[in-house]
């Protein structure tokens, strides 16, 4: 997670060892705009990696970043074991500084339990500093970085490739490092994802939607079933959630700004109802407010 330009793809092509399996752009204006996820084993670990549009930009319109948000929510459905918050070693101007403060709005307290800071651009770096150093340097950035368990780690997608393995600015290094952080992290979390009860209700309605495909899909292997019912849930909730704001949507998926029920009406017919901002919204399966 990051905004655009924070080198999200890069760092994901790093953890994998795979120089274009994410699609990565030069231009600081243009980014991923489309929800990728991939799966590779790394050091003995099976990883799904999900690499995500800049959700945090405040260029980018509703409508552009709404479809990605559900995408990443069905994605992660019914939950990651970390969060990758991606950031730049670079001097922090008022724009960095505003994401970091959205970051801060949309993760609760609980979602930030399972959030490792990433920084990209490591070649930043005075010679001889860490990046707990740079980060002490600013306070919002310490402040958050505390917030994350004081996790966090530095990259650099195009300097650092081939320094040897024991060196404190190699990608080789970092990424053993990321992992067993995440590791802890996991143990930390009595072994756990994060999850909340969109997730767990957005899982619910793809376990449903893959019982429904069994049944008329004949030979279709089970993986290729879980993508065909993810991308159907993640349709049906969007239009559902048509008039919700993006900013909605987001503290839903970590866990704040929105508190979200289940509601069993029978067997067949399910309403998740939606507490924003002391309004109720009715968002499956028909979209109005009450």
């Amino acid at each position: 997670l990051g905004k655009t330009g924070s080198g999200k793809s890069n760092l994901a092509n790093t953890i994998f060892g795979e120089a274009e399996l994410f699609a990565t752009y030069n231009s600081p204006n243009s980014g991923t705009t489309e929800c990728q996820t991939e799966t590779r084993t790394v050091k003995g670990r099976s990883i799904t990696l999900i690499d995500t549009p800049g959700f945090f930009d405040s260029e980018r319109s509703e409508e552009d970043i709404k479809p990605e948000i559900m995408s990443c929510i069905t994605e992660c459905a019914p939950g990651p074991h970390a969060f990758l918050i991606v950031l730049k070693v670079d001097r922090f101007t008022e724009h960095e500084q505003a994401v970091i403060t959205k970051i801060l709005q949309y993760f609760s307290e609980d979602a930030l339990k399972y959030a490792v800071i990433v920084f990209t651009h490591g070649d930043q770096l005075p010679k001889g500093k860490t990046i707990q150093d740079f980060v002490s340097q600013n306070k919002n950035l310490s402040d958050l970085v505390k917030k994350c368990g004081s996790r966090c780690h530095v990259f650099d997608n195009k300097h650092w490739k081939n320094k040897q393995q024991n060196n404190y600015r190699s990608n080789q290094f970092q990424v053993e490092e990321l992992l067993n952080t995440v590791d802890k992290m996991v143990m930390e979390n009595s072994g756990g994802y994060y999850t909340n009860g969109m997730l767990q209700t957005v899982e619910e309605e793809i376990k449903k939607e893959e019982e429904q495909i069994k049944q008329s899909s004949g030979n279709m292997q089970q993986e290729e079933i879980r993508q065909h019912a993810k991308r159907n849930v993640s349709n049906r909730f969007l239009i559902q959630l048509a008039g919700t704001a993006t900013g909605a949507l987001l503290g839903a998926f970590f866990g704040v700004e929105a508190l979200l029920r289940l509601v069993i009406k029978d067997q067949h017919l399910q309403l998740l109802l939606c507490c924003v901002s002391g309004h109720l919204v009715n968002l499956y399966p028909l979209f109005s407010v009450f």
